[in-house]
């Protein structure tokens, strides 16, 4: 029964990422945003638990890339649309506009494609993994629902928006090796760029919250540029 359970908890990533698609298309960006984070959190969990039993199939690699087309893949592309229809007014820019969104969305599937063909991708990532890419995209809404900061006029400003778009379809697909948060020993030696970064993280999120999954994820690029440095 063990070498099903990554793949159980793989299934529970995939019907978080429905559920949070049902609730952006009503409008609930929101709730949508916490069934993302629950689908980040199952699909971390899958990798951890396969690694813990020792089990790993082809069967589940397909799957985890399938459950992430729908949580990692589908879902921005969804909030993306949700919110240029929010930001665009009829008489201001054209009408089909918010379906940009949804470049996202086929830019995630490269990114998948490729991450399952690419022998490089082991140990470490090369572009931005997509549910690093959705937690960004996620925590708009989240920002929009506090805006602790008065960020709103901002972030649903049309051009921001399809900035974000551009910026994040590229960093899908581009050639930049990233870290990977796979821990084969708990030695500071070993884990100093994850240690740090787990660390920050945690002072970011106490600290600003949800507007803090951005420059969480800033960072994570940044902590990454010496070791492509040293390629």
């Amino acid at each position: 029964m063990k070498r099903y359970l990554p793949n159980a908890v793989t299934c529970l990533n995939l019907l978080c990422g429905c559920l949070a698609l049902t609730h952006i298309f009503a409008g609930r960006l929101e709730i949508g945003a916490y069934f993302v984070a629950a689908a980040a959190a199952a699909d971390f969990a899958d990798g951890l638990l396969a690694r813990a039993l020792r089990v790993s199939s082809a069967i589940g690699k397909d799957l985890d890339s399938l459950a992430d087309m729908v949580s990692f893949g589908m879902v921005p592309g969804a909030v993306f649309f949700e919110l240029l229809m929010q930001g665009v007014g009829p008489d201001a820019l054209p009408e089909w506009l918010p379906y940009l969104g949804f470049i996202v969305s086929i830019f995630s599937a490269l990114r998948l494609a490729k991450f399952n063909n690419d022998t490089r991708q082991t140990t470490s990532f090369i572009g931005l993994p997509t549910p690093a890419c959705t937690l960004v995209v996620a925590s708009l809404p989240l920002i929009l629902a506090h805006d602790q900061f008065g960020l709103a006029p901002v972030i649903l400003h049309p051009g921001l928006l399809l900035g974000l778009i551009v910026l994040l379809s590229g960093l899908l697909v581009a050639e930049l090796p990233l870290f990977a948060l796979k821990f084969k020993t708990l030695r500071w030696a070993d884990n100093r760029r994850r240690f740090l970064f787990l660390l920050l993280t945690a002072g970011l999120l106490l600290a600003l919250k949800a507007a803090a999954v951005p420059l969480v994820v800033l960072l994570y690029v940044l902590l990454s540029v010496p070791k492509t440095a040293a390629r």
